[in-house]
C-alpha cells in the first residue's frame, strides 16, 4: 500500500493559495485515476484507488497545515505503511514557483506542516516540493496564504496536471524519469 499526502488547509478561502498546492495535487491524482471520492475517516479526508496494480490511499489532513502530522501519523500507523511507500506533496517558497524537487527523507526547511509530521513519524518519506516562490516585501504568513496571481496560478496548474498525469512513474521508483516530466518548458 503507498500514502500520497497532500498539504494544505481546510476551507473555502483557503482553496487556490499557495499552501494549499499540496491539496490541489492530491484532488487532480484522484480525479485522474477515478479514485473513490474523499470520505473523513478520522483526522483527514481519504480516497482510495489504484495505481499501477498497486493500492494507493490519497489523504488531505483536517487538522491545518501545522498538525498534519497527527492525521499522517494516525494513518501510518493504523495501516502500518513503510516510509519508503510515503509521499508528501507540499509548497516551498525556496523554489521558483512551478519548479519541482523530489527527495527521499531530510528537513523541513522550516515548513511548520513537515515540522509536524517529522515529529510524528520521523523523517524518513519521500517529499515532493513544489515551488511557490519566495515574496520580496510580505509577511510570510499572509504570502501563504494568499491566493496565486494569474500568472503565477498558471503556471501552477500546469504543474499540478503534469504531476498528476506522471505521479505513476514516481511509485514506480522511475523518480528521475518522473522529474523529466513534470518539467516546466
Amino acid at each position: 500500500m503507498y500514502l500520497i499526502v497532500g498539504l494544505g488547509n481546510i476551507g473555502e478561502q483557503y482553496n487556490n493559495t499557495r499552501h494549499n498546492v499540496g491539496f490541489a495535487a492530491v484532488d487532480l491524482i484522484c480525479k485522474e485515476y477515478n479514485f473513490d471520492e474523499f470520505k473523513t475517516r478520522k483526522k483527514a479526508l481519504v480516497s482510495n484507488g489504484i495505481i499501477n496494480s498497486q493500492k494507493i490511499s490519497l489523504l488531505k489532513p483536517l487538522t491545518y497545515m501545522n498538525s498534519s502530522g497527527i492525521a499522517v501519523g494516525e494513518f501510518i500507523s493504523f495501516y502500518k505503511i513503510p516510509s519508503q511507500n510515503v509521499l508528501v506533496i507540499y509548497d516551498d517558497m525556496d523554489i521558483e514557483c512551478g519548479k519541482t524537487k523530489l527527495k527521499f527523507a531530510g528537513g523541513s526547511a522550516g515548513h511548520n506542516g513537515i515540522k509536524s509530521i517529522d515529529a510524528h513519524v520521523g523523517a524518513d518519506y519521500w517529499r515532493l516540493r513544489i515551488g511557490i516562490s519566495k515574496p520580496k516585501f510580505t509577511d510570510i504568513s499572509n504570502y501563504v496564504l494568499s491566493k496565486f496571481n494569474a500568472e503565477q496560478l498558471s503556471i501552477i496548474s500546469g504543474i499540478l496536471q503534469k504531476i498528476s498525469q506522471n505521479i505513476c512513474l514516481a511509485l514506480l521508483d522511475n523518480k528521475d524519469k518522473f522529474l523529466n516530466s513534470v518539467k516546466i518548458l
